[in-house]
Formats: C-alpha cells, structure tokens, sequence
C-alpha cells in the first residue's frame, strides 16, 4: 500500500476543517441534521476525487437524509471549498455515512457490562 504524502495529509485535514465549518454554519438546508461530524475526509493524489465520511446524531432516517441532502449539495459546498482553499484542482465530494463512533459506543458499553459482571 503506498503511503500518503504529508502535501495530502495536509489538504485532508484543510478540508475536513472547511467542510466542518461550512456543514455548521452556512448550509440552511432543513434536511441536513445540525449534530453532523466530518470524521475523515480521503482525497485521491490527483485531488480529482474527494471522499468524505460523516457521522450523523439520529435515526437512520435522519442518516439517510443528512447524506442525500449533503450529495445534492455537493457542487455548491465544492464551490465554497475552492473559495477557501488554494488549490489547483478541487476535488468532486462524496459524502458517505460512517457508523464507526457509534460503533465505538456499542462496543464500549459492552466492555463496561462485562467487567461489571467479573466483578
């Protein structure tokens, strides 16, 4: 597997932080949840594709839906990403549902239900 350059690592982490702020502030999509978390963001090396894994407080309605609206409105928050960042090329976005915080949750909570049984 090849190793990332620190330049991608770099512009990763600029637009998990601008995306971050543009999903708090200045989406006013109703259909977007206001407890929605970029957890990762994996740009390809060309910076032609941009995928970005989101974690949505709710039901898996309001997942769904948080993702969809996120989609549709891809082109314009693409639009503000290249206002904010310098860069050569701004990747397209995908947006993806990523389960893995509340995954982490679940497997603590059965952790704790275990050691309180060994004990």
């Amino acid at each position: 597997m090849k190793k990332k350059s620190s330049r991608l690592i770099r512009i990763n982490e600029e637009i998990k932080k601008e995306l971050s702020n543009l999903i708090r502030t200045e989406l006013k999509d109703p259909r977007v949840n206001p407890m929605t978390t970029v957890v990762n963001v994996h740009t390809t090396s060309d910076l032609k594709h941009c995928k970005v894994f989101i974690s949505v407080l709710g039901n898996e309605e309001d997942k769904e839906e948080t993702v969809n609206a996120l989609n549709k409105a891809s082109s314009f928050i693409r639009t503000e990403i290249a206002r904010l960042i310098n860069l050569r090329n701004t990747p397209e976005l995908k947006f993806i549902k990523d389960d893995s915080i509340e995954q982490s949750i679940h497997m603590s909570k059965i952790i704790d239900e275990i050691s309180k049984k060994d004990e």
